[in-house]
């Protein structure tokens, strides 16, 4: 398989996706506009500036691993086992859409599994303490993993370039969205509009309330994306739905939720 981006790219998208998108979601949030975003804060406190300068130092590292990862899957030997390819109209225009679905859905699966392993006991110090210092996450907290766990993480590369034969274009959205989910996930803010609790949306996705009360109470809600999973095998904190109702009540007040 041909080498179809220059490493440079690589190396600069993995670093401004997280600069650009954590960075501009953290200033916000959390330095410019707190006030403005007041009721949408899901955790009424703030962390402390320790919590973020252990966030953005550990974060950092996960930057490495993640350019660590990109570089050994598409430029070295392995990229032979790849699937991307350089036609797009190899497997037509609609695979594109279809490929980054797909690979949205095999990262959930993964990440779903994986973060219920580390939560176990035997794992839990091991992979997964360094994120849980996070209580009350930022988004500078996104990528917040310690060198086992970074690598955990970075394993949905060789997954996805693996297994589903995709565009550079449908890796490169693929990768946006994964990253801004993940800053989503930790905003520590809702910020979905009023008529999202009525939608199959909410059936379906995770919101940053979801996940941050995985973080405050530290157990069930491990889905990335979808409630899917939790929701089969019994995972997903049965205080979700009230918890997000109060929150949307707090943004649109009482009457927003049964409309």
């Amino acid at each position: 398989m041909e080498t179809l981006l220059p490493y440079w790219f690589t190396v600069l998208f993995n670093m401004l996706r997280y600069t650009v998108l954590g960075g501009m979601a953290f200033l916000s949030f959390y330095v410019l506009w707190p006030n403005v975003f007041a009721k949408s804060k899901i955790q009424t406190r703030f962390a402390r500036k320790k919590d973020f300068v252990r966030e953005l130092s550990y974060s950092l590292q996960t930057i490495v691993i993640f350019i660590g990862m990109n570089l050994l899957v598409l430029y070295t030997p392995l990229r032979e086992f790849g699937k991307i390819y350089s036609d797009i109209h190899e497997h037509g225009l609609w695979w594109v859409p279809v490929s980054i679905l797909l690979a949205i859905t095999l990262h959930d699966t993964y990440f779903y599994w994986m973060h219920r392993a580390v939560h176990h006991r035997a794992l839990y110090k091991m992979f997964h303490i360094v994120h849980h210092k996070s209580v009350n996450p930022s988004p500078l907290g996104s990528y917040s993993f310690n060198f086992m766990e970074g690598i955990l993480e970075a394993m949905v590369v060789p997954l996805v370039v693996f297994l589903v034969p995709m565009h550079p274009v449908a890796l490169i959205f693929f990768a946006l969205f994964a990253y801004s989910f993940n800053v989503y996930g930790h905003l520590g803010y809702e910020i979905v509009p009023r008529w999202f609790r009525k939608s199959i949306f909410f059936e379906i996705m995770v919101t940053s309330v979801h996940h941050n009360l995985h973080h405050h109470k530290f157990i069930g809600n491990y889905g990335y994306y979808f409630r899917f999973w939790d929701r089969l095998m019994g995972t997903e904190n049965p205080d979700y739905i009230k918890v997000f109702d109060e929150i949307q009540r707090k943004r649109f007040g009482v009457k927003s939720i049964s409309k």
